[in-house]
């Protein structure tokens, strides 16, 4: 805290100070609630709403509001809001961030501001980490905001198009991050307004605010089509790989020092995760491939898989950064620990990575549209968020988002001790600590979860477990299924757990046990027997139904063990669910569940018991993270709601985070004082420089995450006019007299581009004869004499041109009608638009790749970057106009039977037609077009508009 925070108090405490006579004031309507009836409660909501079109705001009726959304609260759910939870509900109404501690109640402190603010119709979106999240909260507070009076919606991976957008028109939204903005991308690529499912931006409440603004913050959302496949360029790039020698650099005090000589043939940077070639690499690479200089233009994409190649194998790491299943390659979260099904490394570093594991190489993606999570979130109108973790990160919060943060205060106070860091001299010695402190634990019956940064390293610390004869279990990415159930034990007494990255789990650690998890194992149980029980005759009757159909021909039936799985699968998920339902199985589900929950409460109350006489949940840390946030999250596990609890981290000067920051300085210390492997050493020092260095990385990482948003703010101004010109064609507005701007404007364009010498000799006419050719010009246009150039203008020739595009339209709309040629031109603008958008993302992705060169030439990368990407901007505007211009012009409607033919221009008419003063001709006909840039029908392999063949290209 800063001496300005100690003297004048933080932000936080200023607010909860303004904040808490609001929170008296809703506690003081608690009386006057519970006299109502249901029914008057109810009816509180259209009186609210009334109030709000009379002119009255939102925080007049906060006090109200959050009363009556508190009662419901208790009536639906049996739970009522702590004044605690009160105050953390208006932090999220103000706009801010509430950041509560674990087990504290987060999910029940949104029904307040959610139920307050779609009370104004636009919608509230209720943003969570996953599907399991999203589907429970909408069930479970759905029925509040339903008794109530709101409508609720879920956006899940799952729900069908049609689904979403009744979803998005309900009052509260719930669904996940990665849906919300996929969702904002595929609105931007529909051909109608009616396949558009989002209804704007109003307000959103981000749960675990920090792992999906700041963690997830650096992956951009990209919608991919298939692009070309290069899987041999990939395989050799990685044989080539295994040839070189690597050599690792580490910074020390802002000075570069070798772990090895840097004599190896490319070097790793480790705090930077980057790997480039050295000078004898670049001279293997050159003869391994056969070509003269690797830095060459030409070469451009062959350098593009070696530098792939040999990041893949220097940079990252396998159990680490991802892990291979099922032969493939599925990212590993640093964060939680989750495994990412679907994700993708980009710029070809996940196909590098398959080539060198030896799995199937994908082919490279096509990016048709993509938006950071930044710019994606700071679109609402208003924004909230809450976690447990949040105040480490409160710089990056405010200078992108504009959020602030306010900590909320514990329902009970703390009793977690959090314990010194104990730093070792080496691995070997930490984690004989680490076993002997778990020892210790286990032996008086105190449960232990022990965090891990990595798969490898839990995988070693269990083995070391093993032979200590310590039963425990692992969750980490390849234990992903059995998630929920590792961490809803991990409070039972004498439980040992070992987890990767506990952030976000989104499973509360109970002592004792968690009675769910148990009435739900023996509910499976109990099932599972009564589902198969009858198992054998199903299984006949399966057989004779089988040759059945196989003899009629008929569709087969369904395996009886399949459908065993599916009920019971269906069953356990909807035992403990909110949903509304009137099937009798699942019914009679929950209330043995129920029955289940009680038999197990009071067991579970005596052991939790025994677990706080013995001190409760222990923390063990086995290595410091990047960031003080995840470790802050970890020690949260313990603790909660008054709970006893301790933690410590166990450290080792071979740690990466130690080895890359500043474990010099510590190194030298302990030799001086000749400690030995197994002797910790806490000093003051040391937290300075493990606490240093983590701020050293957080900053990193900051820097990292804005530069990627600095870059994204110039795509995002680009998307903006992009997306809104779309918006105006989706809306049916009449883009008749927009078309014609487009023509005039193409055409003048044109004609000071062809015509821009300072007399009519020095025009080149046969470049703009060109540029027409076959949609406003013939082979004998602008064939003038000398005496005829004498009266020729720039201006003549544009009006000519463009009164020729004029009576083309003229003619169309009098053969098709208005109707359909306003679809024609809502069609053609929207195909051009989409079109060169894709191929302008790509252009700027190639751009930003070598904006970090013009660096070393005094230059801002990001200036550079937005100066050249407008440019080529302006550039693909004017190519957007053209050619859905030439679209326009050209395309015909072609009946069912007909077949498609080269295009035929006839002699224009009308005076002053520059061909020939006074030329007479039929009014052009047009049959469907070739495209310019499609194939030419006569086989060359060209583009139509690059071929020279006589049979399409008479006039030529």
């Amino acid at each position: 805290m800063s001496f300005f925070e100690k003297l004048f108090g933080s932000f936080s405490d200023k607010e909860l100070k303004r904040i808490k006579p609001l929170a008296d004031k809703v506690l003081a309507l608690e009386p006057e609630m519970q006299k109502l009836t249901d029914e008057q409660l109810q009816a509180k909501t259209t009186e609210f709403k009334d109030r709000l079109t009379k002119g009255e705001t939102l925080d007049d009726l906060l006090p109200e509001a959050f009363a009556v959304c508190r009662e419901a609260d208790w009536r639906v759910l049996g739970l009522k809001p702590y004044p605690v939870q009160i105050i953390g509900g208006i932090v999220l109404h103000r706009a801010c961030i509430a950041e509560m501690q674990t087990g504290e109640g987060k999910t029940l402190v949104a029904t307040m501001p959610v139920y307050l603010n779609a009370l104004t119709g636009k919608g509230v979106h209720v943003v969570t980490v996953n599907d399991y999240l999203a589907r429970r909260d909408s069930e479970w507070m759905g029925k509040v905001y339903r008794f109530l009076g709101l409508t609720v919606g879920l956006v899940v991976h799952s729900v069908a198009p049609a689904d979403r957008k009744k979803a998005y028109e309900a009052d509260v939204t719930y669904g996940t991050n990665n849906e919300f903005g996929f969702d904002y991308l595929r609105d931007n690529m529909v051909v109608y307004k009616a396949n558009m499912v989002q209804r704007g931006h109003a307000y959103a409440i981000v749960d675990e605010v920090d792992s999906i603004l700041i963690d997830e913050a650096r992956t951009p959302l990209i919608i991919s089509g298939k692009g070309e496949d290069s899987s041999a360029m990939y395989k050799r790039a990685d044989d080539f790989a295994k040839t070189l020698k690597k050599s690792v650099i580490v910074e020390l005090d802002d000075k570069v020092a070798a772990e090895e000589q840097v004599d190896g043939d490319y070097v790793v940077d480790e705090k930077r995760k980057t790997a480039t070639l050295t000078e004898s690499g670049v001279q293997k690479a050159e003869a391994y491939f056969g070509v003269e200089n690797l830095a060459d233009a030409d070469n451009m994409a062959l350098r593009h898989y070696i530098d792939g190649a040999i990041k893949a194998r220097g940079v990252m790491h396998r159990d680490t950064d991802y892990i291979v299943k099922d032969g493939e390659v599925i990212i590993v979260d640093e964060f939680t620990g989750r495994l990412m099904y679907g994700r993708r490394f980009n710029d070809g570093l996940h196909q590098a990575i398959e080539a060198k594991e030896g799995v199937n190489v994908a082919a490279e993606s096509k990016t048709l549209a993509t938006v950071t999570f930044q710019n994606y979130f700071r679109m609402y109108d208003k924004l909230a968020g809450m976690t447990g973790t949040a105040s480490t990160e409160a710089d990056e919060f405010s200078e992108i988002y504009g959020l602030q943060i306010v900590t909320i205060p514990t329902n009970k106070p703390r009793a977690r001790k959090d314990l010194p860091d104990s730093v070792y001299k080496t691995v070997n010695g930490k984690y004989n600590a680490v076993i002997e402190q778990v020892a210790e634990c286990h032996a008086k019956g105190q449960p232990v979860l022990v965090g891990t940064v990595s798969v490898e390293k839990s995988e070693a610390l269990s083995k070391l477990l093993k032979k200590r004869g310590i039963e425990h279990n692992v969750l980490n990415a390849k234990q992903h299924e059995r998630e929920a159930e590792i961490v809803a034990q991990a409070g039972k007494q004498g439980a040992v757990t070992i987890a990767t990255n506990m952030a976000g789990r989104g499973t509360d650690i109970m002592l004792g046990g968690n009675v769910t998890y148990m009435a739900k194992a023996a509910l499976k149980k109990e099932l599972t027997k009564e589902l198969t029980k009858d198992l054998d005759q199903r299984k006949d009757e399966y057989e004779h139904a089988k040759a059945r159909a196989k003899a009629t021909g008929t569709e087969l039936p369904t395996p009886p063990e399949a459908d065993i799985d599916a009920k019971l699968e269906m069953l356990l998920t909807e035992c403990d669910g909110h949903a509304d339902t009137e099937d009798a199985e699942i019914l009679a589900a929950r209330k043995r569940f129920d029955e289940l929950c009680a038999e197990f409460e009071p067991e579970v109350k005596r052991e939790a018991e025994a677990v706080r006489e013995a001190g409760g949940l222990f923390i063990i840390g086995t290595e410091r993270h990047e960031s003080r946030r995840i470790d802050n999250q970890l020690r949260g596990r313990a603790g909660r709601q008054g709970d006893p609890g301790a933690s410590r981290f166990f450290l080792s000067l071979e740690d990466d985070l130690m080895r890359i920051f500043g474990g010099e300085r510590v190194q030298n210390l302990m030799d001086t004082l000749g400690l030995e492997e197994d002797v910790p050493i806490e000093n003051k020092l040391i937290t300075n420089t493990i606490e240093s260095a983590q701020k050293k990385l957080e900053a990193s990482n900051f820097a990292i995450r804005k530069q990627v948003l600095q870059y994204d703010d110039v795509m995002n101004q680009q998307r903006e006019i992009i997306y809104k010109q779309r918006q105006m064609v989706l809306n049916g507005e009449d883009i008749s007299d927009k078309l014609h701007e487009m023509m005039r404007q193409s055409i003048d364009d044109a004609c000071a581009n062809y015509l821009n010498g300072d007399t009519a000799d020095d025009w080149d006419f046969a470049g703009l004869r060109r540029h027409f050719m076959n949609w406003l010009c013939l082979p004998t246009d602008f064939n003038y004499t000398t005496e005829q150039l004498n009266d020729v203008t720039r201006e003549g020739i544009a009006d000519e041109l463009y009164k020729r595009g004029m009576d083309i339209l003229t003619a169309k709309e009098a053969k098709y009608g208005a109707p359909t040629m306003r679809e024609l031109e809502r069609i053609c603008l929207l195909r051009n638009v989409d079109s060169k958008w894709m191929e302008h993302i790509d252009n700027m992705d190639q751009l930003k790749q070598g904006m970090g060169l013009r660096g070393y030439g005094q230059h801002d990368p990001v200036v550079e970057y937005r100066i050249e990407g407008f440019a080529m901007f302006d550039e693909m505007i004017a190519s957007i106009r053209e050619d859905a211009v030439h679209m326009l012009l050209t395309i015909e409607i072609r009946q069912q039977s007909a077949q498609p033919k080269r295009e035929q221009v006839a002699k224009p008419t009308g005076e002053g037609a520059p061909a020939k003063a006074g030329a007479k001709g039929a009014a052009p006909v047009r049959v469907t077009k070739i495209g310019r840039n499609d194939p030419c029908p006569c086989g060359s392999g060209l583009k139509w508009k690059k071929c020279t063949c006589k049979e399409y290209h008479p006039d030529l």
